[in-house]
């Protein structure tokens, strides 16, 4: 619920609208009965406005407040009594068909609460909480798609709002499985039934059924890109590293563009330790994506195993200055100390491990603060980095 002591204190209804009508006596009830308001007295306050209603009937100012009051009471009823009343008083209240359709909301009728929202939206179109409210409402007359471009809107106007996030990822959730109901009903032998099972069991972990799922998903559409690429992650995941090597191979034959399957070959040769294969594709991969930061570290890596150290380093240093990932930021620190230990450079390989040493000993500190993080973010539906899974062998 917005707290209604916001809106009271944000009013513009000057007292002066009710002492025209009824003299100083209401202006001050009405003054008092605000204040209580804000301090929570709910009771008083709604004495107070109802006296203020009744000596100043034509105050729509003073029939919002009591609205607000109900509904802060819980009274929803009084609270849609009230607020129809301001509104036919000044059908332009700001915030009133807002508190209106909540009221309408809490009493189970959405179809009064959507007109009310859509009236406010339509006087007030940048208000967030109004668009949240039109998209609740809409979830609850299971109109998820509809809820959902409601709730991107407030997103966009309040990004930060937690209630709104909370709400729009339920939507979103609603949507994504009402489209997957609608595939498999239109197409159940759909390959993308296999591909959709696939992609929910390598985000549960469950590794080998993904294995299975993407291999029946090729076996009905050997040629659709993406699925040999895909597949080739869940081998990498497995340490299948030659699996994992001849599906993006099979991916690059089919779509000798695809920059995922491109950088992830070239990543898993630099990890198989043929840098000299490895180098030229994730080369290839930054030039058609100057923006994917994680090959720095590949390349760097595969720097190293060429024996091009100082290059090794530019990489490292690149990648530290562009890559968020604190595993990717830790690890590189390590494998810039190493090939500065190779280049006899002592000091400058002392203080890259210690960099490492401190950044390791920080992940252990909020190792389970991340682990929570992890399993939170498992739940939402978002696309995963365009980044191959970390070396198994890694330190």
């Amino acid at each position: 619920m917005i707290s209604v002591i916001f809106w009271v204190a944000t009013l513009s209804f000057a007292p002066s609208a009710a002492s025209a009508q009824s003299g100083p006596d209401t202006n001050e009830t009405f003054r008092q009965a605000s204040a209580a308001l804000r301090e929570g007295r709910l009771d008083e306050a709604a004495s107070g406005f109802e006296a203020v209603t009744r000596a100043a009937p034509t105050f729509a100012g003073a029939h919002f407040n009591l609205g607000l009051v109900r509904e802060e009471q819980g009274k929803f009823e009084e609270a849609v009594t009230s607020l129809k009343k301001a509104l036919t008083l000044n059908p332009r209240l700001p915030g009133a068909n807002l508190f209106l359709g909540i009221a309408h909301y809490r009493l189970n009728q959405y179809e009064p609460a959507l007109t009310a929202l859509r009236l406010e939206i339509k006087q007030n179109p940048a208000d967030p909480k109004a668009w949240m409210w039109l998209g609740v409402t809409q979830l609850a007359m299971e109109q998820p798609e509809d809820a959902a471009a409601s709730l991107d809107r407030a997103a966009k106007l309040s990004p930060n709002d937690v209630d709104t996030l909370y709400h729009r990822g339920h939507a979103h959730l609603l949507v994504s499985k009402l489209s997957y109901e609608r595939m498999l009903h239109a197409d159940p032998n759909s390959w993308r039934i296999h591909q959709v099972l696939a992609q929910a069991d390598a985000e549960a972990g469950r590794d080998m059924d993904a294995i299975a799922e993407y291999q029946a998903a090729i076996k009905a559409a050997p040629q659709q890109p993406g699925l040999h690429e895909e597949l080739g992650t869940e081998y990498w995941k497995m340490s299948k590293m030659e699996e994992a090597a001849a599906e993006y191979q099979r991916e690059l034959a089919i779509d000798p563009h695809s920059m995922l399957a491109t950088y992830k070959l070239g990543s898993l040769q630099v990890m198989t330790a043929k840098a000299a294969e490895g180098k030229p594709l994730i080369e290839s991969a930054l030039r058609q994506d100057p923006n994917l930061k994680e090959a720095y570290y590949y390349l760097g890596r595969a720097e190293m195993q060429l024996g091009n150290d100082s290059a090794a380093v530019d990489a490292f240093k690149k990648c530290i200055a562009v890559i968020s990932d604190p595993d990717i930021i830790e690890q590189t620190w390590y494998q810039l100390a190493m090939v500065y230990r190779r280049m006899h450079r002592t000091e400058d390989s002392r203080k890259a491990l210690a960099t490492f040493q401190k950044l390791k000993d920080e992940a252990a500190e909020h190792q389970q603060l991340s682990l929570e993080k992890k399993r939170a973010a498992q739940g939402l539906e978002s696309a995963p980095p365009p980044d191959p899974p970390k070396d198994p062998n890694e330190h």
